[in-house]
């Protein structure tokens, strides 16, 4: 995983945009965040500046290569590979617009081969990372031996826009940059010890929340919007992917001993909470990124996956259940086993 440099309390942000209001203030302070990374140009006479959309674009790209390169090296180095032995990278942003693509701004600049297998995957949101995975994970099945790699990018400050609308309000309290890379391989020498094998994934899409989540333009620049039923609509549906998803292998809700969920907010995250029954312990990883992080859009899940990483010793079956949530309005969900 990889963050820019620069980390901001939530109460250094309503300084640096000089809020006053109180309503917006509560939204920021009372979110449980306490700090995000975020690409924030410099104040210029004590004021925040307002950023064209060439220059947000420009931001986009710039933290794509700069926080997508570290991340993806980070990645790679203990497993003793280089870009050079990847044969297949799926790249995920929902947070601007470039065409050339991610993939082929990283192959130009960190040395992928030329007849790397690609795909750049473009507006699909918060859930986008267990749609990448699956890709990846399709390909690794197809392909034993070789290398995929996933790689989710999101410079959510480069979709922000500064104004006194409660809606933008809550967007630009809630999200923070990041950028997180894994890497998928079909071997038949890896064992358990190695990691977790990709089982099963199970989507499910709610046609009539279609506009709860989307990007839109606001004052002539990308803005996102968040509907405030959205974690009334998520906890209520929940249930639904995760009963298909471990019906088909006949496990047991309880059965589960890693749950790993989209860091979305904590209204949205009590809403799995309770719909699921789900304990604070079963998703301190989901809070922790939340609390230091925010919402990293489709990166946020594998921050998540790295904590259980660092902190658990896994047992041989061990299995876990990734969800992601995002606009459509979707949940994604994935079955995982040691």
């Amino acid at each position: 995983t990889a963050n820019p440099p620069n980390k901001y309390t939530q109460e250094e942000l309503l300084e640096y945009y000089q809020e006053t209001d109180w309503k917006i203030r509560s939204i920021f302070l009372g979110g449980h965040i306490s700090t995000r990374h975020l690409y924030l140009p410099e104040p210029v006479n004590g004021m925040m500046p307002d950023e064209s959309n060439e220059e947000l674009i420009q931001k986009h790209l710039r933290g794509c290569l700069e926080i997508g390169s570290q991340a993806i090296n980070e990645c790679l180095e203990p497993l003793g590979l280089a870009p050079y032995n990847i044969d297949f990278i799926c790249c995920l942003s929902s947070t601007g617009f470039l065409c050339p693509g991610i993939t082929a701004h990283l192959i130009k600049k960190m040395g992928f081969r030329e007849n790397v297998r690609r795909a750049d995957i473009l507006g699909m949101g918060c859930n986008a990372g267990i749609n990448g995975l699956q890709a990846v994970t399709d390909f690794a099945n197809a392909n034993p031996g070789k290398h995929a790699l996933l790689v989710c990018i999101e410079i959510c400050s480069a979709a922000y826009v500064y104004n006194k609308n409660i809606n933008t309000a809550v967007v630009n309290s809630l999200f923070g940059d990041g950028a997180a890379a894994i890497v998928v391989c079909r071997d038949s020498r890896l064992t358990w010890k190695d990691g977790p094998r990709v089982l099963d994934f199970e989507p499910h899409i709610i046609p009539d929340a279609i506009d709860a989540m989307r990007f839109g333009l606001e004052d002539n620049k990308l803005s996102f919007y968040l509907d405030r039923d959205i974690p009334y609509v998520i906890g209520m549906n929940v249930l639904k992917p995760i009963s298909r998803l471990l019906g088909r292998h006949q496990i047991k809700k309880r059965h589960i001993q890693h749950w790993l969920v989209h860091s979305g907010g904590k209204k949205v995250i009590d809403a799995i909470a309770y719909n699921l029954g789900l304990t604070r312990h079963d998703l301190r990883h989901t809070i922790h990124v939340l609390k230091n992080f925010g919402n990293l859009s489709s990166a946020s899940f594998l921050f998540s996956y790295k904590e259980l990483c660092e902190e658990t010793s896994f047992q041989e079956a061990d299995q876990a259940v990734m969800i992601t949530m995002g606009p459509g309005t979707s949940i994604e969900t994935a079955l995982l086993q040691w």
